[in-house]
């Protein structure tokens, strides 16, 4: 997902803000591109040299009549790793922790683990040596409970890491999770409690909250892509696990305060030494991340998206300019329909005062979705076919015909592992997470796989049934 939204580099954000030439080119381009997007609602903000514009469109819950507002909390997603790192930026201001000691010096879990002389510097930049694929391991304990953070670092301490630390930037909400567990031990206050205490209150941010197992009502819903267009999702209590890696819940106004103050170069919540820090490449194998923030340094651009099950967001700033936007939409994008990043990206590029030209026709991922949709439906129309052939089925013999009765059920094993397997690995998940970010693709990667491997297996039966004799005269 980070390389998706580089395109915000690519588009030169170092430009000048016009005072009100982007909001009506906004207003206009919301108005075309949110109903190609098919999210229910967005909010959005501006920052320019501390003031704040914001605005929403749509709905809290399709079909709802909830309006959405500038005040209106959304889930920030892998946004939220901001706040971790500026957590963990305030206690080693305070003496607690070095950014350059290995963790097992501060989590007991740690001392003997495998990944114990990874250092905090190392987790914040994400060049701890854990893969995205590690951080997206799907947990098996209840999320709302007080200590499940504690139980799933616990849990990450036993694995090693997939490449030597500080040598590989590789994106892991592995990182974050135990940047959470660490500002807990450290501070003795749970994770929520302490983000809301020494960030959210200091920084009047009065309609945000961060996840901690309960209900929040008047949260925007999440809607998720469901076969071109868009289902909303259960409303269910926040969970604790996924706090520190993504579970800020806050208001597009709210956001823009924070921004405001992390390119204000004053000592505040943290210095203005610690801001630029968290702003700069954090080391040679770190040159497009900073902490808890994507770098462009050519552009001078600072970004994070957000994804989460069922909401999107986008934040962006450029700090020399004292220039931010802030986008927040509940949808998650589909696989080339029903896409969010087009109007993510261009509110963006247009509250910073570029022009944008869009993505193009996204054929790619399209093309890519259709064939994985026609997939099983054809193999069904492939097993009506075998159906009226079998006698030609029953007919084979010799090495040739054995060969051309069991090779589709190599080539379909083949095929259920690519899609049941490497395809969602390529997405840096295993397919049950891919499912909460994608149900349709999902259902119809298994649909494919399963209906695949049946195809080859009837054909086998077909085959081998209703022979006389055990032999017949070759065809085919």
């Amino acid at each position: 997902m980070r390389r998706a939204i580089a395109i915000l580099a690519a588009l030169g954000m170092s430009c000048i803000l016009h005072a009100s030439t982007p909001d009506r080119a906004i207003d206009a381009f919301i108005a075309r591109e949110m109903p190609v997007s098919g999210a229910p609602g967005l909010a959005y903000a501006i920052v320019d040299k501390g003031d704040i514009r914001a605005d929403a469109r749509g709905e809290t819950l399709k079909g709802s009549g909830d309006a959405v507002t500038p005040d209106t909390p959304f889930l920030l997603g892998s946004v939220s790793k901001s706040f971790t790192a500026m957590a963990v930026m305030q206690l080693v201001e305070a003496g607690k922790v070095d950014l350059d000691t290995g963790i097992g010096r501060y989590l007991p879990i740690f001392a003997d683990a495998p990944a114990r002389d990874v250092t905090l510097r190392q987790l914040l930049s994400h060049t701890s040596g854990f893969s995205t694929l590690q951080g997206n391991a799907a947990h098996v304990d209840d999320s709302r409970s007080t200590d499940a953070l504690d139980r799933q670092v616990t849990r990450i301490a036993t694995w090693t890491p997939s490449h030597a630390p500080g040598t590989h930037w590789e994106y892991s909400n592995a990182n974050y999770l135990i940047l959470g567990a660490l500002i807990e031990r450290i501070s003795g206050q749970d994770y929520a409690s302490y983000i809301t205490a020494h960030i959210l209150k200091p920084l009047g941010m009065t309609h945000s909250f961060v996840s901690d197992g309960a209900h929040h009502p008047g949260m925007a819903r999440g809607h998720m892509p469901w076969f071109g267009g868009k289902r909303a999702m259960a409303d269910a209590p926040t969970g604790r696990i996924m706090a520190p890696a993504g579970g800020v819940i806050a208001s597009a106004r709210d956001v823009a305060r924070y921004l405001g103050v992390m390119m204000n170069g004053r000592d505040d919540v943290i210095r203005a030494q610690s801001k630029a820090m968290m702003m700069q490449p954090a080391s040679e194998a770190s040159p497009y991340y900073g902490f808890g923030w994507n770098i462009d340094p050519d552009s001078g651009a600072v970004y994070h998206s957000g994804n989460s099950p069922g909401v999107e967001t986008l934040v962006s700033m450029i700090p020399d300019a004292q220039k931010g936007a802030v986008v927040l939409v509940n949808a998650a994008g589909g696989m080339g329909f029903g896409d969010t990043v087009a109007l993510r990206v261009g509110i963006a590029t247009l509250a910073l005062g570029e022009e944008y030209d869009g993505p193009g026709g996204n054929w790619g991922p399209k093309s890519l979705y259709l064939a994985i949709a026609i997939t099983a439906p054809l193999f069904l129309i492939a097993m009506v076919v075998a159906w009226f052939r079998r006698g030609a089925l029953r007919a084979k013999s010799g090495a040739f015909g054995r060969f051309s009765l069991w090779f589709p059920l190599a080539a379909t094993l083949a095929m259920a592992w690519v899609f049941v397997m490497l395809i969602p690995h390529l997405f840096g998940t295993p397919i049950a997470n891919l499912y909460r970010y994608q149900p349709d693709m999902t259902l119809m990667l298994i649909a494919g796989a399963v209906t695949g491997v049946a195809w080859a297996l009837f054909r086998l039966a077909l085959g081998y049934s209703g022979r006389r004799g055990g032999n017949v005269a070759s065809q085919d």
